[in-house]
């Protein structure tokens, strides 16, 4: 969904934000915050979604998402605990779909580094059927 946004009272051009619906179908995924309470998940999982859709680097994210730290961060954390793994298979099965996720490869760009990421627990789990297809 595209919402237009301010910054500062300025008009920011139109970005995309996670509608109400879709948070409430993935808030129940999301870790407790311990001490100083998160900010807005809405507005950096949105930015998440945004700088990997659009194949940005971070530092590169619109500043109506908060600092790019803050999406890269959240987008560390939450892969090494599994956020994103437990929130892709039940989104699939609430679908009634194969347990199986596939991404078309034509709308995702892979930066130089990313085979590392394998190495660093950034991927989600495949099983041994899936590794020897």
């Amino acid at each position: 969904m595209i919402h237009r946004l301010t910054d500062g009272g300025e008009p920011v051009n139109q970005i995309f934000l996670l509608s109400e619906r879709q948070m409430t179908r993935i808030e129940p995924f999301f870790p407790l915050a311990h001490g100083v309470p998160r900010v807005d998940d809405r507005r950096v999982l949105s930015g998440i979604v945004y700088v990997i859709r659009n194949g940005l680097q971070w530092k590169d994210a619109p500043k109506a998402y908060g600092p790019y730290k803050t999406l890269y961060n959240r987008f560390i954390r939450w892969s090494r605990l599994g956020v994103f793994d437990r929130i892709f298979v039940a989104l699939t099965e609430q679908a009634g779909r194969s347990k199986r996720l596939m991404i078309d490869a034509t709308h995702l760009k892979a930066h130089r580094t990313s085979a590392s990421l394998l190495k660093k627990g950034l991927f989600p789990v495949i099983s041994d059927g899936q590794k020897a297809a």
